[in-house]
């Protein structure tokens, strides 16, 4: 194969391949990867700006493959007609004579059908599918290659870098295949300067699939500067309700001591820092307590910075600091409520939904039964962002902080009790006022794959937390659930967000039982862990607990997506639910296990952030049971093997592995389990009780 390799990328140098295929682009909306778009069988209605957000209208929109029509004149609204079973096709939206693609498809995904990338050589790459491909769509970011750059052979499929990708500093050559009545997986190349990534060095911060990482509470981090240390000392707060210093100073600190840099962080996540209310709120009853605001999640102000988290110079500090590391920042923001003090709530006090339903009950906490409605508490009501006079000032007050201060892009709160409507229009803004800041969304959404997915489009936000996968994991390690089901949960994560998608993997958040102790036993799955956290000391309990973190972690570092460590889960910091869960982070003094889960946290990191199958590989499962999964991640011929055992005993297993591989890969296992490469073309492993291997090339 690799003599017809070179062969070709030759013939493709000397027929000419090196002129540019799009002369005339429209000046928006190629410089980022659109999200491509599932359809269902039949009429389905889409929004333009659900693709292209900085675009009001389009000249047209047009495909070969799909009945399209529009429903406004200006086609930002317009129907495409769905054929039954798997397809792939292109929408192309037409401005002054030129278009922009969009990749639709629709259609089922089987195990037995998945294509990798198996090489590239100058200006080519290579694929090789399981099974037959019947029709086949390859993109340079939001362009359709021609058919001339797919050639298409026996045993293989060869791709043509455009030579306009030469003028980039970084895009993607992206493919979506379908054979006979199934979907196979997408393909996501990374190119730089119109040829192939290869190293992971090469990878920087601003590349969303390399990032890991790291949220914190800003109250709850580090004390850097005792001046501003302002807790409310009141005899209705407990003092895990009150303020405990964390400030934006220990966070620049704490970057400067290369604490995140040792750890392989790539992206800090930062609680809320706007103005808070100086006074308790809200009721705990047993014990009776009230609470100050140190999370951040009650806003008196939506533009200012809370002073008792620091001021607007030391958090232009903060940012400038971690860029120079090699770090982005994301500021988690709240848009669903204010706090009933707000002043601007004093002064429009029609702009909230209404408390009282019309059977008479409260709206309080009414998650799914009044989604977009429902008030969190009394003292917070929820904003009617229906409504275009309160949306335009709620998205500029978001937009301030990006306009103003270097952040990175948002942690968005409570995503999926706002309307759709104040994620367009964001966005929207970010894209036409700050069309050169490349700026990543990523939200909190508890529900289906449907309702998770809805929010993640070019228009609206990038990713969000992949609460399925997190609650399956915990199933899995403290109901004694079947992997099987995990594996099951991430294909279709997959399946919804598309192979290379950038969901967050958690290990836990502030509103989470600390996973050590449900790991450990001390919490139990059942109970209410707020109440816990309350009533008892929380610790780990049994210290396969330790093992079951790491788990977790290595699962969240080896599967597409960003892997997220909520503040302590590095080293196992145990705990109920809020706030019990948000003890104040400690960097010295650990225990044996815990120094040594820090240890294994640091490896995984480096693991994921050094190896490009773990980034950009194609996903395939080798090998399942109850109580062992076996997977691998294929990039560019370069493949690693994950092997997570999630029993309390030794696991054997022999795995076929793909015909495409190159098998004469030298390996290395990373955490002292025993494997083999057979004669056979199979893999024979052996994973410790509660272990988990990863197998990548020994030069690692």
């Amino acid at each position: 194969m690799r003599k017809s390799i070179i062969a070709l990328a030759v013939m493709a140098v000397l027929c000419g391949c090196r002129g540019n295929i799009y002369n005339d682009l429209p000046a928006t909306g190629n410089d980022r990867t659109i999200v491509p778009v599932q359809l269902r069988e039949g009429s389905n209605t889409l929004l333009l700006t659900d693709f292209l957000p900085e675009w009001d209208g389009a000249d047209s929109v047009t495909s070969k493959e799909l009945a399209v029509k529009p429903l406004a004149e200006d086609w930002s609204e317009f129907e495409i007609t769905a054929p039954e079973g798997a397809f792939v096709a292109t929408l192309e939206a037409w401005q002054q004579g030129a278009p922009i693609s969009v990749v639709a498809y629709g259609g089922q995904r089987r195990d037995d059908s998945r294509i990798f990338s198996t090489g590239y050589m100058l200006n080519m790459v290579v694929l090789e599918p399981t099974t037959e491909v019947k029709d086949i769509v390859a993109m340079w970011q939001n362009c359709r290659l021609p058919g001339d750059n797919i050639l298409r052979n026996e045993s293989n499929i060869e791709i043509l870098i455009p030579a306009d990708a030469k003028s980039a500093e970084r895009s993607s050559l992206r493919v979506f295949a379908v054979g006979e009545g199934v979907r196979f997986n997408d393909i996501r190349i990374p190119l730089q300067r119109g040829k192939v990534v290869s190293d992971a060095k090469q990878l920087t911060r601003h590349d969303r699939e390399s990032q890991v990482l790291y949220s914190l509470m800003i109250d709850r981090f580090y004390d850097g500067k005792a001046e501003n240390n302002q807790p409310l000392n009141s005899p209705d707060v407990l003092p895990q309700a009150d303020y405990q210093g964390g400030d934006l100073v220990g966070i620049t600190q704490k970057i400067k001591d290369g604490f995140f840099s040792n750890l392989g962080i790539s992206t800090i996540w930062i609680s809320p820092i706007t103005q808070n209310p100086r006074d308790a709120w809200g009721l705990n009853e047993n014990p009776r307590t009230k609470f100050s605001g140190y999370h951040g999640y009650w806003p008196i102000y939506t533009t200012v910075v809370d002073d008792r988290f620091g001021t607007e110079d030391e958090l232009r500090e903060l940012l400038a600091t971690a860029h120079e590391k090699g770090m982005n920042v994301v500021l988690d923001y709240v848009a669903n409520h204010l706090h009933i003090n707000s002043p601007v709530l004093q002064a429009h006090p029609d702009w909230v939904t209404p408390l009282m339903l019309p059977d008479g009950r409260k709206n309080l906490s009414l998650w799914d039964e009044q989604r977009l409605t429902t008030w969190f508490d009394e003292h917070i009501p929820t904003l009617d962002l229906e409504r275009q006079e309160v949306v335009e000032p709620m998205t500029d007050s978001a937009m301030y902080w990006v306009k103003n201060f270097d952040f990175d892009g948002f942690r968005h709160d409570a995503c999926k009790h706002i309307p759709l409507n104040y994620w367009r229009m964001l966005t929207k803004k970010m894209r036409q006022q700050l069309p050169d800041k490349q700026l990543w969304q990523i939200g909190e959404t508890y529900g289906s794959p449907e309702l998770i997915g809805s929010y993640v489009r070019s228009g609206m936000i990038d990713a969000q937390f992949d609460f399925n996968v997190y609650h399956t994991s915990l199933d899995v390690l403290t109901r004694d659930h079947s992997v099987k089901r995990l594996a099951q949960v991430v294909e279709e994560s997959l399946a919804s967000y598309g192979d290379h998608h950038t969901m967050g993997n958690i290990t836990g958040n502030h509103d989470k039982g600390r996973l050590i102790s449900l790991a450990g036993g001390t919490l139990h799955p059942d109970e209410d862990h707020k109440a816990a956290g309350w009533l008892r000391e929380i610790g780990v309990g049994d210290k396969v607990g330790y093992k079951k973190l790491a788990l977790i972690n290595a699962l969240n570092m080896t599967i597409p997506g960003v892997p997220c460590i909520y503040q302590g889960d590095e080293y196992g910091e145990p705990g109920g639910n809020d706030p019990d869960n948000r003890r104040m982070m400690r960097f010295d003094g650990y225990n044996e296990e815990e120094q040594a889960q820090l240890d294994v946290t640091r490896r995984l990191i480096g693991l994921r952030r050094k190896t490009m199958p773990l980034l950009y590989g194609d996903m395939v499962t080798l090998a399942l049971t109850d109580n062992l999964w076996v997977y691998m991640r294929v990039y560019m011929g370069e493949w690693s093997v994950i092997a997570l055992n999630t029993g309390g005993e030794e696991q054997s297993i022999e795995c076929e592995l793909p015909a495409c591989i190159n098998l004469e890969q030298p390996l290395k296992a990373h955490f002292g389990n025993e494997f083999d490469l057979l004669s056979d073309g199979k893999l024979s492993l052996k994973v410790a009780p509660y272990g988990f291997e990863i197998l990548t090339k020994t030069i690692q």
